[in-house]
């Protein structure tokens, strides 16, 4: 040393950059922060103020969980590697989590439910129309996942809700109760057993769904019936939801031709959808003949997007009112379909490649 860099014990420096004396020794075995000099006679270690800021960026990048592999990458590696590390760590934990919070919500759930009775009091008719909306985006059937055959019926925050999903297409109706008393609950319900139900509950004035400790029922002023459930892992749905990008264009059509145009195209494996300006065209995959519809268009779409037209028909069915607004992130992202008349009812559908041809 040329006697005039000011030198810090190890304490010392430690207490500048908040970690440990131990630390400092570990980091400097594993070779990650070197002391500027040590005393060949004590072995005592000391650090020069310019390594603070490294000092400082360790322990930051150690506090945030990673590992110290990946730390010297970031540290002592080409920038560009370093932020690839990051952006790799940050998804990592991101669905750490994501996963931890679902986990947690569900321990939460168990708990308030535990012991405890929960009724929500619903209009016979508007669970019978949310039923009907909601019960045809369950799977038909599905031996490897049976949870996608069924409705899950959530009651959280004030609100009930349905849902269901057969992986291509996410249906949600929300539900605002008349009277609501106890904790937050869900049940799993097939669906087919629920179509049943759904039917029931058009014919009279209300319905109150009561979950407790004996099981889930529905009741109404003269009758009272079981809901048969299951205990199927529903899927992380409101996860799913959290995590859709931002639309990037939307466009407003006429809900039922545009669903006319879909069926009139029969047992087409996948139809395609542009839109521009004022009009939305409606096409086979790999043809350049199109139903076009006026519309009113957001943005333009730079590509077409394409559909089973199966599912994108029922998802029209299913919603309400005489227009639909359709929202795109991207062609290869799930499409939002929402109702004006209803904003309660959302679907999520799931688009096809088209082949470079069409």
């Amino acid at each position: 040393m040329d006697g005039t860099t000011e030198l810090l014990s190890i304490s010392a420096f430690a207490r500048r950059v908040g970690l440990a004396p131990s630390a400092l020794r570990f980091y400097d075995d594993c070779r990650v922060l070197r002391p500027a000099w040590v005393d060949g006679a004590t072995g005592y270690r000391f650090y020069s103020p310019a390594q603070e800021a490294r000092a400082a960026l360790l322990r930051s990048l150690r506090e945030a969980g990673l590992p110290l592999a990946e730390v010297t990458v970031v540290l002592d590696g080409p920038e560009r590697e370093g932020r690839e590390v990051l952006k790799r760590h940050l998804e990592r934990m991101r669905d750490q989590t994501q996963t931890a919070k679902a986990a947690i919500a569900v321990a939460l759930r168990s708990l308030s439910t535990a012991g405890s009775t929960t009724e929500a009091r619903i209009g016979g008719v508007e669970l019978a129309s949310a039923v009907r909306q909601v019960v045809s985006a369950a799977a038909a059937s599905d031996v490897e996942l049976p949870a996608l055959g069924c409705v899950l019926i959530e009651i959280d925050d004030g609100e009930v809700r349905l849902v269901a999903t057969d992986r291509y297409r996410l249906s949600m109706r929300v539900l605002r109760p008349a009277a609501l008393d106890g904790g937050p609950c869900r049940l799993l319900v097939h669906a087919a057993d629920l179509i049943e139900f759904g039917q029931w509950a058009a014919r009279v004035h209300e319905v109150t769904i009561q979950v407790g400790p004996d099981g889930a029922r529905a009741r109404s002023t003269s009758e009272s019936r079981f809901l048969v459930t299951t205990d199927e892992l529903f899927p992380a749905y409101r996860e799913m939801l959290s995590a859709l990008a931002p639309p990037e264009y939307r466009v407003i059509v006429d809900r039922l031709a545009l669903r006319d145009a879909v069926n009139s195209h029969g047992d087409a494996a996948r139809i395609a959808l542009s839109f521009a300006g004022d009009e939305l065209d409606v096409s086979l995959a790999h043809h350049s003949n199109a139903a076009i519809l006026p519309a009113v268009c957001h943005e333009d779409l730079p590509q077409r997007i394409g559909f089973d037209p199966a599912v994108l028909a029922s998802a029209l069915e299913a919603s309400v009112g005489p227009d639909v607004l359709l929202e795109v992130s991207a062609v290869d992202r799930p499409v939002v379909v929402r109702s004006a008349d209803q904003g309660s009812f959302t679907t999520l559908i799931m688009p096809v490649a088209l082949s470079t041809s069409s």
